[in-house]
């Protein structure tokens, strides 16, 4: 654990814990030492070598507050349990051909629209991430990374869907359950069969969504759940987290991430870690799709 981890939250931020953003996002008061007590205490898989994880989390549209905290808890989970370094950048240039390869998976937190506009190269760009995933690498999805690159068919193919909506808000009591016979896979077990209740940002997602194609592993429970308006699918098709090989790569979705206590929840943490050391390539889970 990082020796800055002694100091009040405010000096911790002033040594450097927290990377910040241009406009000096924090997380809320007491999430350090909230985060620090929830994590698992060690990886699902001892690591096979040292892995690198890139933490992007670069916005064309909405920006979430709690991105800030969602970086405490990448960077204090992979220095506590030693399973990655979070490599937290927003940089562009780690996409390129040449400077990609040195990370073992990229993980978008809770990206929005086109977050390669702007880029001389950005075709490029897309085709050097899809050639990563696909040639064996990791890709993890946080939140909003389905509320992302919607002029990129392959990408939504990949993630599995696009934001339409989220008719649960930030507020709304949710109830999320386990997809059944999904009790005992490494990256649910954590749940042991139990709902997840707590007051959380759920999405409704647009095609190319098909949970038939992933290895679904969470689903909200609409009946069960606060009743709201604006639901437009008719099939109570509400994935919540799921995973799939992708070419050779391995794809990990959540979208959780919305409210900041999300990350200082317990299950919800192992359930990152197992799935961000799955698409690392360190824990042997078999998906089905």
């Amino acid at each position: 654990m990082k020796t800055t981890l002694l100091l009040p939250l405010g000096l911790a931020i002033a040594a450097g814990l927290i990377a910040a953003s241009p406009k000096k996002e924090m997380p809320p008061a007491g999430a350090l030492e909230k985060i620090v007590e929830s994590l698992p205490a060690k990886p699902y898989a001892k690591p096979k070598q040292k892995r690198k994880l890139l933490v992007f989390s670069k916005t064309a549209g909405f920006r979430h507050k709690s991105i800030a905290t969602g970086k405490v808890a990448l960077e204090e989970m992979g220095e506590k349990t030693g399973a990655f370094e979070a490599v937290i950048s927003d940089d562009l240039a780690n996409f390129e051909p040449d400077k990609i390869g040195r990370f073992d998976a990229i993980l978008f937190l809770s990206t929005t629209q086109n977050v390669f506009k702007g880029a001389e190269n950005e075709k490029a760009l897309q085709e050097s991430l899809m050639s990563f995933i696909r040639s064996g690498k990791g890709f993890i999805g946080i939140h909003a990374a389905t509320d992302t690159f919607y002029n990129w068919p392959e990408y939504g193919e990949m993630i599995n869907g696009y934001f339409d909506g989220h008719p649960w808000g930030a507020g709304t009591p949710v109830h999320i359950f386990v997809e059944p016979g999904k009790e005992e896979h490494p990256l649910a077990a954590m749940f042991e069969g139990e709902p997840l209740e707590f007051k959380e940002e759920i999405y409704q997602l647009k095609d190319p969504y098909d949970s038939s194609k992933v290895d679904m592993l969470l689903r909200l429970d609409r009946e069960k759940s606060a009743e709201v308006k604006g639901i437009k699918r008719k099939d109570n098709d509400f994935g919540v987290a799921w995973a799939r090989n992708w070419g050779e790569g391995r794809v990990f979705y959540c979208s959780l991430g919305h409210n900041h206590h999300i990350y200082w929840h317990p299950k919800v943490l192992r359930h990152y870690l197992a799935g961000i050391q799955w698409a690392l390539g360190d824990y042997e889970v078999e998906v089905a799709k």
